[in-house]
């Protein structure tokens, strides 16, 4: 009797104790509250939740700033090793390691998956003067220093879209206002307020405030119109530019193998998942989702197709 409560007891704490393991996940949103790469994480986790993938207990960091490289070098200190540790980035992180000049290496990181890609739209107050993209650029072309446009973080998605569309327009890049926001929301407060000319930021972040009338869309980045959106393309504008931010998950560096393969396997069980599916219709983000080594191979492509565009925009030596 004695040794069968003795079992119990080592069986007990063996539970206890994976349950606790299985809790101890933390998830790095490199970012401040509201904006794109915390609503990556949080859906991503509370559709994996739903479904059943994973459903322990999630502890979410925000940590804005320059890029995600702020939140990304914390995580990169402060989570080495750990077995369950994992980062949200994007695009936006790419260019802003060079701009920033941060150590980060995307390369030490666990490339767990690629998940969404989301298109850029340009946006104005209701009762702006550019009726059309076309007379946002003639303006910009006119008076570049006065026409200050907001967006995400320096040599960020944001960034490159307005500098490709500059050159489209022949406006020199050099003489663009551009002017960093810390989110999405304070972009459209500077569009609503007249502090900016206008905005440009990933669909997800306007959309809402376009269907209430505060801002109005002036054209988006995908190669074709979007369902729903009743906004043309900038190239059918006039403007040769497409261009998407995509975002994905990092596992920290020296990831144990085992936990590795876990979770590149739980985001795969996610992206076919119809609570995830539910999510990007809601979102209005497209699927985009790479995962393991091959999101890796890709991380390397894309470092340098973005930085090329930042060099060749004048945007980074």
């Amino acid at each position: 009797m004695k040794r069968n409560n003795f079992l119990r007891s080592i069986f007990a704490a063996a539970v206890m104790f994976s349950s606790a393991a299985y809790a101890q996940v933390s998830v790095m949103l490199p970012a401040n509250p509201g904006g794109g790469w915390d609503g990556t994480g949080r859906q991503a986790f509370s559709a994996m939740n739903k479904a059943g993938i994973y459903t322990g207990t999630v502890n979410f960091t925000n940590k804005g700033g320059a890029g995600g490289t702020i939140g990304l070098a914390e995580f990169q200190n402060a989570q080495k090793g750990k077995a369950d540790a994992l980062a949200v980035f994007g695009a936006i992180t790419v260019g802003a390691i060079t701009l920033n000049k941060s150590p980060i290496d995307l390369s030490n990181f666990k490339p767990v998956a690629r998940l969404t890609a989301e298109y850029l739209v340009i946006a104005v107050k209701p009762d702006s003067p550019y009726k059309t993209l076309d007379d946002f650029v003639k303006a910009l072309k006119e008076n570049p220093g006065g026409t200050p446009v907001g967006g995400g973080s320096a040599g960020g998605v944001d960034h490159i879209a307005l500098a490709l569309l500059a050159q489209e327009g022949n406006v020199p890049v050099k003489d663009l206002n551009y002017i960093p926001q810390a989110g999405g929301a304070d972009t459209v407060t500077g569009i609503v307020n007249g502090t900016l000319k206008a905005g440009i930021s990933g669909i997800s972040e306007f959309q809402q405030f376009a269907q209430t009338n505060r801002v109005k869309i002036l054209g988006i980045t995908s190669a074709e119109r979007m369902a729903g959106l009743d906004v043309p393309t900038f190239k059918e504008a006039g403007y040769n530019v497409e261009i998407a931010n995509w975002r994905g998950i990092l596992g920290s560096v020296d990831m144990p193998d085992a936990n590795y393969k876990e979770w590149v396997e739980r985001f795969a069980k996610l992206n076919d998942s119809a609570e995830w599916k539910q999510v990007l219709e809601t979102q209005g983000w497209d699927q985009f989702f790479l995962a393991g080594p091959e999101f890796g191979t890709f991380m390397k492509d894309e470092s340098v197709r973005i930085n090329t565009i930042l060099k060749d925009a004048g945007l980074a030596q």
